[in-house]
């Protein structure tokens, strides 16, 4: 594990190491685990940027927005209509984030390879 205190970023490396040793220590599959974590995520009420981290790495384990609806539909009547609502909007601005800074970083290339040509 590196020194997360030397690190330039060293609560995004602790939260990735917290995540990785709960990954190992789990038996739960990869896709479960993630639909774990998206109920866990409703239930807090988490921010949209906790979505952003947590749908990248479903994302990579294969969920799409069909799970989604399904953990959501499954848990709605545990936490409630106005969590998933909540839920929902915060999973789209997350999303949306994510898109914004799909098209920055698609601009930035765009400009030092202009920058390149000159």
């Amino acid at each position: 594990m590196t020194d997360a205190t030397n690190d330039d970023a060293p609560v995004l490396e602790l939260l990735a190491q917290m995540t990785a040793d709960s990954f190992e220590a789990s038996t739960l599959d990869l896709q479960t685990l993630m639909l774990v974590r998206v109920a866990a995520l409703v239930a807090v009420d988490a921010a949209p940027v906790s979505y952003a981290l947590n749908l990248d790495v479903g994302g990579d384990v294969g969920l799409d927005a069909e799970n989604l609806r399904g953990v959501l539909t499954a848990i709605a009547p545990i936490v409630g209509t106005a969590r998933v609502a909540a839920a929902t909007a915060n999973i789209v601005k997350a999303l949306a984030a994510e898109i914004a800074l799909d098209d920055l970083e698609i601009a930035l290339l765009e400009e030092d390879d202009d920058d390149e040509q000159s």
